[in-house]
């Protein structure tokens, strides 16, 4: 019989999931996602501007961007890259002239981002000229064969998506049944779940998305998602910045009932928002076929030896020294303290939660119209009111099945936009963990000398120089970053990986010109004259008042009466080895040997006679 090793589950693998998969409840999405990069291969998308690379390189660096981030990131996501408005012509069965499929829908690897790269830059573009060329332009067609690489996969999909890549606001030059053409096949293509989205780049003139583009781009999803933007992209910061809010689809860690009393309830989704990186784990490999290898646990008796069903095994917990057995849908009740979801105890001010509470990272809770209707209008109403009056919401929270209680605080956060009307901090509440009793330790404070005030005032001017606005996104993991550029160098046959910048080290240089002479002043208020702290400190000796030689330790001797009173008691082992010589040799005791137990022996010897 199996151990019962745990009560619960281990939480700090909450966010470990099976890929394409997130459980909440009863709830379950599963599926890849998928994206397509409708890209316009016109002349006027190969015309350099003035002081930058022209349109049609900077949608190259970006598909490459997403392509390696993908790799990184979801490898199983499908991606694929379609040309429209070319000379050439290829695709399925070659029943769309003037579309050039590159890639179809499939897992990004090394060969995709190689080709993509070839695609770069000037030979990039005399390589696009003579392998596509430019022609005429029939977006409906493209669409149409866009539709056709969505259903022939057999895979499932749980997010689709189009990207359109375009400089030009009229691509039919006014074609009236193009147009329309166009307009009913984005018709159909959103019916069937896909999402299309335009990044619009720069032209001459400006770019006008009302007269054709504005019927063909999918409405938001929700308030959260990026709308049709008006202002086209002239920079590549700005179109990468645009791809990739659209890219990623947003996936809930659960999807919980928040219960603000009897009978009101409010669907929400948890969200993360900000993840760990880390290195990702080993895959085992097949040393012949080079394929992964799956591994399969199968339990045998310990003693005939054969296999046990699911059902033969059961749980036991040995309690006052007997062994009790348990079927599975017994320690499931056990184990289930409540159904998932989030239940509102009260309201308490923002000044109550103190910054020791934040023990783990916290997700952020966002409304789902969709489970209930109405949650968003309470929802928004309760992060107003809750903003108004400075409280955070006091809450116990059962993120998924067989998982412990927690309580938690809703601290409400509103929305910020940016000068383009990108959304930079969604409205919504951020739950931050709070601690049990047992999570606070009492810690022993080490004794210090305390500062002077004048030694605090100048650590202050110190601090206000080296001051500056502190952004997350602006220092990257050195360590991640140089392990992805090696596996990068290796599977795109680089000679040597591309240098990593550590940003984690501090600016000496800058440091140096912003203090000027405030650490020289720090310097000789906090250390003595001539300390150099780079300086080993030298070895302490204790040495003699008259001829410097090194100290010796004194004698350590022991009386006749106390000898023998150890001798009676028998404690003569508590002595150490250097008294029981000095005994030795006060009471002309003779020993062979030096060791405690020989000394000890004589001295018995001697003494007891």
């Amino acid at each position: 019989m199996a151990e019962w090793e745990a009560f619960y589950q281990n939480e700090d693998e909450e966010g470990e999931q099976e890929e394409g998969e997130q459980s909440a409840g009863d709830y379950k999405v599963s599926g890849r996602d998928s994206l397509v990069f409708l890209v316009d291969a016109s002349k006027e998308m190969f015309i350099k501007g003035e002081d930058g690379p022209s349109n049609f390189d900077m949608t190259m660096q970006v598909v490459r961007s997403v392509y390696t981030s993908k790799i990184i990131s979801s490898h199983r996501d499908l991606v694929a890259l379609v040309f429209y408005g070319t000379k050439e012509s290829k695709n399925p069965r070659n029943s769309f002239k003037h579309v050039y499929v590159y890639h179809d829908l499939d897992e990004p690897g090394a060969k995709r981002v190689q080709e993509v790269d070839a695609l770069r830059g000037d030979k990039g573009a005399q390589l696009a000229a003579e392998t596509m060329g430019s022609g005429e332009t029939s977006l409906g067609d493209a669409l149409w064969c866009c539709a056709n690489l969505y259903s022939d996969i057999k895979l499932r999909l749980s997010h689709k998506r189009l990207m359109i890549f375009t400089c030009r606001d009229e691509p039919h030059t006014g074609d009236s049944t193009k147009d329309r053409k166009a307009r009913t096949k984005a018709s159909d293509l959103k019916e069937t779940g896909v999402v299309i989205d335009l990044m619009h780049l720069m032209k001459p003139g400006g770019f006008d998305v009302a007269p054709f583009f504005r019927d063909i781009v999918s409405p938001p999803e929700d308030e959260s998602e990026l709308g049709l933007q008006l202002e086209p992209c002239d920079k590549l910061e700005d179109l990468q910045k645009r791809v990739r809010a659209k890219e990623l689809k947003k996936r809930a860690m659960a999807r919980l009932n928040l219960c603000l009393g009897e009978g009101v309830n409010v669907a929400v989704g948890i969200y993360a928002t900000a993840v760990t990186a880390r290195k990702p784990a080993p895959i085992r490999l097949y040393r012949e076929t080079n394929e992964p290898v799956r591994s399969k646990t199968r339990t045998f008796h310990t003693q005939t030896g054969s296999l046990l069903l699911p059902s033969e095994i059961k749980k036991a917990q040995i309690y006052g020294k007997k062994q009790i057995v348990m079927e599975k849908d017994e320690v499931d009740s056990i184990r289930k303290f409540e159904d998932p979801g989030l239940h509102l105890i009260g309201f308490k001010p923002m000044e109550k939660l103190k910054l020791h509470h934040h023990i783990r990272p916290a997700v952020f809770l966002y409304p789902e119209e969709g489970e209930v209707k109405g949650s968003a209008c309470l929802f928004s109403a309760l992060l107003t009111k809750c903003s108004e009056r400075n409280v955070f919401a006091l809450c116990r929270c059962v993120a998924r099945r067989n998982y412990a209680p927690r309580f938690v605080a809703l601290v409400p956060q509103e929305e910020k936009v940016d000068e383009g009307k990108v959304q930079i901090t969604p409205p919504g509440f951020n739950v931050i963990y709070l601690p049990y009793a047992d999570d606070t330790r009492t810690l022993d404070i080490p004794q210090c000398p305390s500062a002077s005030q004048e030694q605090v005032d100048k650590m202050k001017e110190i601090v206000s120089k080296l001051r500056f606005k502190y952004r997350s996104d602006a220092f990257e993991n050195p360590v991640i970053q140089q392990h992805f550029r090696n596996l990068e160098a290796l599977a795109l046959d680089m000679m040597a990986p591309e240098d990593t910048e550590d940003l984690i080290m501090p600016k000496v240089d800058q440091i140096d010109r912003r203090l000027g002479h405030l650490s020289q002043e720090f310097k000789d208020l906090v250390y003595p004259a001539g300390y150099n702290p780079e300086s080993k400190p030298a070895a302490k000796r204790k040495t003699a008042d008259s001829g410097g030689a090194a100290e010796k330790k004194p004698k350590v001797e022991v009386g006749e009466d106390e000898l023998k009173a150890h001798l009676q008691n028998g404690t003569l082992g508590k002595l150490t080895v250097p008294v029981l010589k000095e005994a030795c040799k006060k009471f002309g005791v003779r020993t062979t040997g030096t060791k405690k137990q020989e000394l000890i022996d004589a001295l018995i010897a001697q003494l007891g006679s």
